[in-house]
């Protein structure tokens, strides 16, 4: 699992794929443990299962085969990316260094 930041929506008509059938599709922005952006990584699409939002720091599988069980889709489904959770806090080494209902405190 990795973390990034929702950083963008995906509109598109897919047709012919019923594994993307009336799921949302974000834009996510893969980030470090100190959630800045990783250095020369591109964002990705992601699938949405757990109705995160612009700016939400998630947790995204990048896998296709995970992203399939997830969705319980079969082997040829299209889908590589799913965000799985929304990061609530951020702790490293027992020290909470962010938190989603108080960013612009100091922790």
């Amino acid at each position: 699992m990795l973390i990034g930041r929702v950083v963008g929506n995906i509109v598109s008509t897919i047709k012919k794929d019923r594994d993307f059938g009336g799921r949302k599709l974000l834009l996510v922005q893969p980030v470090g443990l100190d959630l800045q952006p990783e250095p020369g990584v591109d964002p990705l699409i992601c699938t949405d299962v757990v109705d995160a939002g612009i700016d939400d720091v998630v947790v995204y599988v990048d896998e296709g085969n995970s992203a399939r069980q997830l969705l319980e889709l079969d082997k040829t489904g299209a889908v590589r990316a799913v965000i799985v959770g929304i990061v609530d806090e951020v702790a490293i080494a027992g020290r909470k260094t962010w938190r989603k209902f108080q960013q612009d405190e100091s922790i």
